[in-house]
């Protein structure tokens, strides 16, 4: 969220982010609620005041009876304001859980995701002396999955993968990890099971009712809790109400979890395969670090995932999203799209998102700077990996004729030095 200081000061700059990113504007509406809970403050401390002026008259008074019935009046008056001014208090809280994230200056303005900018292309997409396979057709040749067998027990959206595909899976995952522990990053496996406010205070929904949740994620009957859609979820609530050191900053986390989300916004979309499902595995990279240090650790996450997409020898490309298609909390992003030979296109397999103050602010995280002011720590997180999502390239463009799957070499020896998997072997 936005602070409400910066929000009177700069109306203009909030509305025109909210035109930008295709959200409601309330900020006329916000002003005028701040304008009255500033009122009714001032009011219930001057009535109060005098209500103690009033009581600690009675006991030398003459006549006592005026005076308590001006005392009962003014408090009345009191629990009436105060009543208004909770009331007030509730309805600005939720409207500046309404705001959005100002995107960066130099973010490029658009509605939505057509009008996203590619920034560069790495890697050629493979010229094939056959038919390539798609990735279910991979997947069922070498019998690494049962679909209808999987959908039959979990139901719709669920994967399971077998024998060589899991170990594929595995692989990937423990090669990010070790990766970015090498860069710094302390390892954190994450709980999925998170209370609803935590997964609120990551800021990816508006308003203050935290059933606006219920659309994407699942919730535990008869608990207070839900199921987290991502480890940045846990991550960002990791020093909530804490004060950091300056010196201490960056603080770098790669968080690895099962990630559970409805997709209800999702209906139709990717039915068949591995790459949109309920129930999945992902690397996070995030960063806590200061305002000034946020471009700098954008790049570094960035170029992390970058990394990776080469390390698996995948033609990739990196998009500069558009003001429409950065979302609610975000300065900036940039998605990272693997090629997909099946569908003759690059598909995302990871967004690198600054988020500035805005998490930090809900979740209470400040640091102590040099000059000895506290400050609300800035956020940034990327995709270190999302599996099983991730595997369906690798295996797309490292196919051969018979079914079988080249393994990239840095995937070998965790593949127990085998240098492909499936087909006739």
């Amino acid at each position: 969220m936005l602070d409400i200081k910066f929000i009177r000061e700069n109306p203009d700059a909030i509305k025109r982010a909210c035109e930008l990113k295709g959200f409601t504007d309330y900020t006329d509406e916000i002003l005028e609620i701040d304008k009255r809970v500033r009122e009714l403050k001032t009011i219930t401390q001057s009535k109060t005041a005098e209500k103690n002026k009033i009581t600690r008259e009675i006991p030398t008074a003459t006549d006592k009876a005026p005076l308590i019935a001006k005392s009962k009046e003014i408090a009345n008056e009191i629990a009436a304001d105060m009543d208004e001014l909770a009331q007030k208090q509730e309805q600005l809280n939720d409207l500046l859980h309404r705001v959005p994230q100002i995107p960066a200056n130099d973010a490029p303005i658009g509605r939505d995701d057509t009008e996203n900018i590619e920034v560069r292309r790495v890697g050629t997409p493979r010229e094939f002396d056959f038919t390539p396979r798609a990735q279910w057709d991979l997947l069922e040749m070498n019998g690494w999955w049962k679909p209808e067998k999987i959908a039959s027990i979990c139901g719709s959206r669920t994967y399971a993968l077998f024998g060589e595909a899991a170990e594929l899976e595995l692989a990937i995952q423990t090669y990010v990890i070790q990766k970015l522990i090498s860069k710094g990053f302390t390892f954190v496996n994450c709980p999925s099971i998170t209370k609803p406010q935590t997964i609120f205070n990551a800021g990816h929904f508006m308003g203050s009712d935290l059933s606006v949740m219920n659309n994407d994620v699942f919730m535990l009957t008869d608990t207070d809790r839900c199921l987290a859609g991502t480890a940045e979820i846990i991550l960002n609530s990791l020093h909530s109400d804490e004060v950091l050191n300056e010196k201490d900053l960056p603080i770098k986390y790669a968080g690895f979890s099962p990630c559970f989300r409805k997709e209800a916004g999702a209906a139709g979309r990717d039915t068949r395969g591995i790459v949109r499902i309920h129930q999945f595995n992902k690397v996070e990279q995030y960063i806590y670090c200061t305002p000034e240090q946020s471009d700098q650790m954008h790049e570094h996450l960035l170029n992390n995932l970058c990394d990776v997409m080469e390390d698996l020898e995948l033609p990739y490309r990196v998009i500069e999203n558009c003001t429409g298609d950065m979302g609610f909390n975000k300065v900036k992003m940039n998605d990272v799209e693997a090629w997909f030979p099946s569908e003759n296109a690059y598909r995302e397999l990871g967004s690198c998102s600054s988020i500035g103050q805005f998490q930090a602010r809900r979740t209470n995280t400040r640091f102590r700077a040099s000059d000895g002011s506290l400050q609300f720590c800035a956020t940034l997180n990327n995709t270190g990996i999302a599996l099983p999502r991730a595997i369906v390239p690798v295996i797309e463009n490292h196919q051969n004729p018979d079914g079988s799957v080249n393994i990239p070499k840095c995937l070998q020896p965790l593949m127990g030095g085998r240098t492909k998997i499936g087909g006739k072997h």
